[in-house]
């Protein structure tokens, strides 16, 4: 399967333009922003667990990165609130589940082979540190080689100057809405934008972002865009 696959568009996809579609796991359904592969895949989803659902053991080849949206995710390492951030590295495996119930987005194979290191943080806990321009606030989750990702909390009426990005920018809206000047985009919406891309972000009523840059291809040929 071949959805959103070509890393040299731009994509912008709406919270409510999507079904949820069933997994080969009782009670466990998805959101597909992208995919490019059968049930292994690099892919991007909203994953949701009914209570009592999980999956069977499997290993993560290329990793995952997850941020649980709300309930309670848990596997052999333990159980995770809404806000925890958790990265399993290439070669890890896990059989996870919920007892009573989550929501997670979640990545899939898109980590960098070499990055060992695995990741739990509780986003409510930790510590947030002032952005580069007033009104921002930035909590680092991720960093290996090119590849960042953090939480970014927009305070209303923050904007940030125009920037490029290279190896390219993802952006998942957690809360409020995000803006730039191609849109608007509320509380769901998932975007990506290609390797040198360039826009001029900004916040009217303030909002909180999960972003990973400098992961896409420099030279994106891609699959089919679907």
């Amino acid at each position: 399967m071949q959805l959103h696959s070509d890393f040299s568009q731009r994509v912008v996809v709406e919270p409510t333009s999507l079904e949820w579609v069933d997994s080969p796991s009782s009670g466990i359904q998805r959101k597909l922003l992208e995919r490019d592969g059968g049930e292994v895949a690099r892919a991007t989803s909203i994953v949701r667990y009914a209570a009592g659902a999980a999956f069977a053991s499997h290993q993560h080849d290329l990793g995952e990165e997850i941020l649980v949206l709300d309930g309670v995710f848990s596997d052999e390492s333990g159980s995770f609130g809404p806000g925890t951030y958790i990265k399993n590295p290439p070669g890890s495996s896990h059989a996870p589940g919920s007892v009573t119930g989550c929501t997670l987005f979640v990545k899939l194979r898109h980590l960098d082979p070499a990055d060992s290191q695995r990741s739990v943080i509780d986003t409510r806990k930790a510590a947030w540190f002032a952005g580069m321009v007033p009104g921002l606030s930035v909590l680092p989750l991720s960093e290996f080689g090119a590849q960042h990702t953090a939480l970014v909390r927009w305070a209303p009426g923050t904007q940030f100057t125009a920037h490029r990005h290279h190896g390219g920018e993802e952006i998942y809206v957690v809360e409020g809405v995000f803006e730039d000047e191609f849109g608007r985009y509320p509380a769901g919406t998932w975007m990506r934008s290609p390797h040198l891309s360039a826009h001029r972000p900004f916040s009217k009523e303030g909002c909180t972002i999960l972003v990973k840059t400098g992961h896409l291809p420099e030279h994106a040929t891609g699959g089919r865009a679907a």
